[in-house]
């Protein structure tokens, strides 16, 4: 399985990602410039962390209009598996490729620490590795992951089970505890914890590798929605 990791000016959590799929799971990563225009060759795409065009405006909001994101939202509109991280999911909100926005947190400060989530829905490319309900510990580093939709799309996330990860702890206010969703069709996930920074035991946890090792098991029995 091959994966494409697109870098904007501000990034810093791409290095995570691709030691994490290169060195850890042993999957062909690639950095992408914000420039490109083709995902052609790559089996999945993976928005990492940072603080793409230093958040000015809003975060994620002057990335979205890279050229890479309209290669983005093709290859999700072709249902192949897109992820966003952090910084990535604040960019896939703001692209209009899934739903509602990430304001800042309850707090107003940068919250930086492992936070423990809750598999709400495992019948997922994104999940499959993990029990119904399971608890996981991932970390967390944001100052704007207070997830926020207005009540007619939390009910329909909820309706098509779009909630993939819930905090059990909520540490920065998200509605209904949010933590993950993922759009419709269930090819593309934004989620505001590091999975990436959760794969190896010195790194303190391994409970992210379930994401990656449940996409590239989806991908190897042909699941793409």
């Amino acid at each position: 399985m091959k994966f494409a990791v697109p870098v904007f000016p501000g990034s810093n959590c791409d290095h995570d990602m691709v030691n994490a799929l290169r060195d850890v799971l042993k999957m062909d990563a690639d950095f992408i410039t914000a420039d490109a225009t083709s995902l052609e060759g790559y089996d999945a795409v993976i928005l990492p962390g940072g603080f793409s065009y230093g958040d000015y405006l809003r975060s994620g909001a002057i990335a979205r209009f890279s050229p890479v994101m309209k290669a983005v939202a093709a290859f999700a509109e072709a249902g192949k598996p897109v992820m966003g991280i952090c910084n990535g999911f604040q960019v896939l909100t703001e692209a209009g490729l899934l739903p509602g926005a990430l304001q800042a947190n309850r707090s107003s400060k940068f919250i930086c620490k492992t936070s423990e989530l809750i598999v709400a829905n495992n019948q997922t490319q994104f999940s499959n590795a993990y029990a119904a309900d399971e608890r996981i510990h991932l970390p967390i580093a944001h100052g704007e992951g207070n997830y926020y939709c207005d009540p007619a799309t939390l009910a329909e996330l909820k309706a098509n089970h779009q909630i993939v990860f819930t905090y059990a702890d909520n540490p920065n206010g998200s509605i209904a505890n949010i933590a993950g969703v993922m759009n419709r069709a269930g090819n593309v996930l934004g989620m505001m914890p590091h999975p990436e920074r959760a794969v190896e035991a010195i790194l303190g946890s391994t409970d992210g590798l379930g994401i990656f090792q449940s996409l590239i098991g989806a991908h190897k029995e042909g699941v793409h929605a």
